[in-house]
């Protein structure tokens, strides 16, 4: 498995497959083909049904009309036999001819891969050599160790500073969000809510305060990623608010020290790791249980490790905010992430709270593994129709009104 910073990718929305994947393919292919006298930019399926929602275009034109004119081709009914985020680019020659064709995709969380072959794209190696959470847990547990540990032994010292880093960035979008009002761009004209709930949530008793709060924070992070502001992908910018909500929360309302939230965020990210090594985090490819069920399992371990959990309790913890997102649908309205992703993440948030809860009443021991339900969340996710991934098509974006 690769390292923490491919799951952690501080960067700007609204979408980490749909945005940040394609301005980085355009950056590789601008840097080895600079020579042009114009470009040609195919993009297919998923990301030519819902790119202009997700400013895929004006991402791409950002880096290549510096060079030379770009000419962006649409082709929504073809899907690549790889990935559904497929693009194309080409060039054209100072004699006219269209030359150096590059077929690249776009597999979520802002990752690029060109299939079997590799031209252009760098290959990272692999930093961790287990690649299940079933071989992790029973290391953590064979050594008297903790999932963060694990991370720490494989990634070296410098990842803290990072993760720190990391902390640092959700931090910011946590509180710029829940301080900036106005209306999020696209047609849906949608008021940003993160600032009334988090007023709101003020108002009332403990018992209800918490709740209100988390959603806010939530809200904050995914809205200032909707209007294509700084947050960090974790795993992706459309599940971007549920992890730092979570953790904004604990930390200001148990008074857990960064250190603490920082390795929690270390546990985190090797829970998403392992969904992105056996499966997906791309809602393209497997829906939203991919981007929003993983962030939920992602923030379930956090939660769970920070409260005292064993390792078994927080892997239980995890598989179980995975396990109740199964065949969540991406189905952003007018190609935007914006309904019902942002509100997906505030409820995700909290169920990551709850997911905790439940396993920290536990002993550990259940029946259905992590392991099992990543699994599942693939051959789910690749069962559904492509109407129901990330295309528009289906669900909750199909006759909008």
């Amino acid at each position: 498995m690769k390292s923490l910073r491919e799951i952690y990718r501080i960067g700007l929305g609204p979408s980490s497959s749909h945005t940040m994947g394609p301005q980085k393919a355009a950056q590789l292919y601008a840097q080895h083909y600079p020579a042009a006298v114009a470009y040609h930019v195919t993009l297919y399926g998923s990301l030519a049904a819902t790119g202009r929602g997700h400013m895929t275009d004006k991402a791409i034109e950002e880096v290549l009309t510096e060079i030379a004119p770009v000419t962006i081709e649409w082709q929504p009914t073809v899907f690549l036999p790889f990935h559904p985020n497929g693009m194309k680019f080409s060039m054209i020659d100072s004699e006219g001819k269209n030359v150096n064709e590059w077929t690249v995709y776009s597999i979520g969380g802002g990752a690029l891969s060109e299939g079997k072959e590799s031209r252009l794209v760098t290959h990272t190696e692999d930093v961790y050599s287990m690649k299940t959470l079933s071989e992790i847990l029973h290391w953590c547990e064979a050594n008297g160790r903790s999932y963060w540990e694990y991370v720490g032994q494989c990634e070296g010292e410098e990842i803290w500073d990072y993760l720190r880093e990391v902390w640092k960035s959700m931090q910011e979008a946590v509180e710029r969000g829940i301080n900036t009002e106005g209306r999020l761009p696209g047609p849906l004209n949608l008021a940003r809510k993160a600032p009334v709930y988090y007023i709101k949530a003020t108002g009332y008793k403990q018992s209800l305060q918490s709740r209100g709060l988390v959603y806010a924070y939530a809200l904050a992070v995914s809205e200032e990623n909707a209007s294509g502001g700084t947050i960090v992908t974790a795993p992706t910018c459309g599940s971007c608010g549920v992890l730092p909500a979570v953790m904004y929360h604990l930390s200001r309302a148990h008074n857990f020290s960064d250190d603490r939230i920082i390795r929690a965020i270390a546990t985190a990210g090797i829970f998403g790791n392992v969904v992105k090594e056996n499966a997906s985090i791309s809602g393209a490819d497997v829906g939203c249980q991919g981007e929003v069920g993983v962030a939920c399992a992602m923030a379930s371990a956090a939660s769970c490790q920070l409260f005292g959990g064993s390792p078994a309790q927080i892997e239980y913890a995890a598989e179980m905010g995975l396990e109740h997102h199964l065949g969540m649908t991406c189905d952003p309205v007018c190609g935007l992430v914006q309904i019902p992703c942002i509100e997906r993440n505030a409820f995700a948030a909290c169920r990551a709270l709850d997911a905790n809860l439940y396993a920290t009443f536990s002993d550990g021991k259940h029946r259905v593994s992590f392991d099992r339900v990543v699994n599942v969340m693939r051959q789910t996710g690749h069962d559904l129709p492509s109407l129901y991934k990330e295309t528009s098509e289906g669900g909750l974006a199909k006759d909008f009104d």
